[in-house]
């Protein structure tokens, strides 16, 4: 976009420009025909002309090249911008894959945590059951006595 107002401004001035060379021109050519130097001022006109088309045809070549370059410019910045973006997904999609098998393996860890509690806890219960029976015989005995 800023490209395109750039280039369409760079020829309105050229076209400004145009106008008035080929209005001096014709003011100068009219002061000479008036003096009576009418025909030289046609040859230098030409001579003018086709030094002023070369340079127009530098210019345009040159405004070309630029244009070409800056919508070059434009590409590159495009790609680079879609590579940075492409990047960035892949780095979320890591850390998510991080967090999802961080969080299975901390469910992991917690189901091991869960299962060995069970176990302890099916033997503290077996513990205390045996110890409710040595209190109960202790208690016998000493009743017996």
């Amino acid at each position: 976009m800023k490209m395109e107002k750039v280039m369409k401004r760079k020829k309105a001035r050229m076209m400004m420009m145009e106008k008035m060379m080929n209005r001096k021109k014709k003011a100068n050519n009219m002061r000479k025909e008036d003096e009576g130097e009418g025909e030289e001022a046609d040859e230098d006109e030409e001579n003018e002309k086709g030094e002023e088309e070369e340079g127009e045809e530098e210019e345009g070549e040159e405004e070309e090249r630029e244009e070409e370059e800056m919508e070059e410019e434009e590409r590159e910045e495009e790609e680079r911008e879609e590579e940075e973006e492409r990047e960035e997904e892949e780095e979320r999609e890591e850390e998510e894959r991080e967090e999802e098998e961080k969080k299975e393996e901390e469910e992991e860890e917690e189901k091991l945590a869960k299962s060995e509690k069970d176990e302890e806890g099916e033997g503290e219960e077996v513990d205390k059951d045996k110890e409710e029976e040595e209190v109960d015989k202790d208690e016998e005995d000493g009743e017996r006595r």
